[in-house]
């Protein structure tokens, strides 16, 4: 903990929403230093499971334990999905629509709450496996909303909906392409060039070789991006990977970090 931190403050706000099937609450932690400059940057933490599910460990436990809120002056939300959370809106059920929950609903509501920056440069995106792809596809999809995404041990060469409960999100492959990571970078790749946004960190087993391929992709197309192969860590929130991660968002690539290769430019 940081020199002069206290224990952040907590909030719980209940939603309902039309785009989302059940009740659902976002968290907030915010810092109680009087140190920090207003207004403060938000970090939204996503979850991978439904609801209040944990079976991937506790997320709120996690933000607590490191103090996050405190440590690096940020309003940290966490939201809920009523649904297995692929940050897809689908394309006929109105009721699963978790894109547009996530920007019109929880964004709204945080940004109208808290003493916090409503620009870009002010929201940051962080998760793992299910939810590594969502940080990705949220910022590569809305870059003009978004400032940087980091994704631990995500499926992000992942090339149709049917895997990890994908297809129901999804509704099929033709959706799921307006998602798709891979076609996504490829096509802000001249965005992307300009200033490092995506932090790809470690890996636990399976995914690893999603991440040395997505980084050979960015490698290739000339992105620079913070990356990290491993260390190999336990699927879940509480194996250390959050706190690498979210310094990596707060203090930006630092040498060695940025890639930007002699490639060919697509």
């Amino acid at each position: 903990m940081a020199a002069g931190a206290l224990e952040a403050a907590e909030d719980v706000h209940v939603m309902r929403s039309p785009r989302q099937t059940g009740e659902t609450t976002v968290r907030v932690f915010t810092p109680k230093r009087k140190d920090i400059d207003l207004p403060m940057r938000t970090l939204y933490v996503l979850p991978v499971e439904a609801g209040a599910e944990t079976r991937w460990g506790d997320p709120a436990e996690e933000i607590r334990k490191l103090d996050i809120a405190d440590r690096y002056g940020l309003v940290v939300a966490l939201p809920t999905f009523s649904t297995l959370p692929w940050y897809a809106d689908h394309p006929a059920n109105m009721s699963l629509r978790q894109e547009k929950y996530l920007l019109e609903d929880v964004l709204p509501l945080v940004e109208s709450s808290y003493p916090i920056e409503t620009g870009p440069d002010g929201r940051l995106l962080v998760g793992f496996s299910k939810s590594g792809w969502g940080a990705w596809s949220l910022l590569l999809r809305h870059p003009e909303v978004f400032d940087k995404a980091a994704a631990w041990d995500a499926p992000l060469m992942q090339d149709a909906p049917d895997r990890f409960g994908m297809e129901p999100i999804f509704g099929g492959q033709a959706n799921f392409e307006q998602y798709r990571i891979t076609g996504l970078i490829r096509s802000r790749a001249a965005m992307l060039r300009q200033r490092c946004r995506l932090v790809l960190t470690g890996y636990a087993g399976a995914f690893r070789a999603h991440h040395t391929a997505m980084h050979n992709l960015l490698v290739g197309l000339a992105i620079p991006h913070a990356y990290r192969d491993g260390p190999q860590r336990g699927h879940q929130w509480h194996s250390g990977w959050l706190e690498e991660a979210v310094s990596i968002l707060v203090t930006g690539c630092g040498t060695g970090d940025s890639e930007e290769p002699h490639a060919e430019r697509d």
